[in-house]
Order: structure tokens, then C-alpha cells, then sequence
């Protein structure tokens, strides 16, 4: 068999918690408000195509 060398992982030196957290509020902010756009968006088209 073949002779494997060591294994070298890269290690993130410093993580930058405040930047994750606004970068999630962001996407909770437009998730939630896209999913009420398209409630209001089905809901008026039950209104006006029905």
C-alpha cells in the first residue's frame, strides 16, 4: 500500500460572531418578509381571479 503523509486541516484563526449574527438577521428579515409577500400576493389573487 502507499505511504500516506499527515493530514494538515486549515484552522480559521478568529470568527467574527457579530457579522454572523447580523448576516442571520438579514435572512430572517427577508425570509419572514417574503413569506408575507406571498400570502398577500395568494390572497389577492383568491380575491380578483375567483
Amino acid at each position: 500500500m502507499a505511504d500516506h503523509a499527515t493530514v494538515e486541516y486549515a484552522t480559521a484563526e478568529g470568527n467574527d460572531y457579530g457579522e454572523h449574527e447580523r448576516t442571520y438577521a438579514l435572512f430572517t428579515g427577508l425570509a419572514k418578509w417574503g413569506a408575507i409577500t406571498a400570502a398577500i400576493v395568494l390572497a389577492l389573487m383568491w380575491i380578483f381571479l375567483l
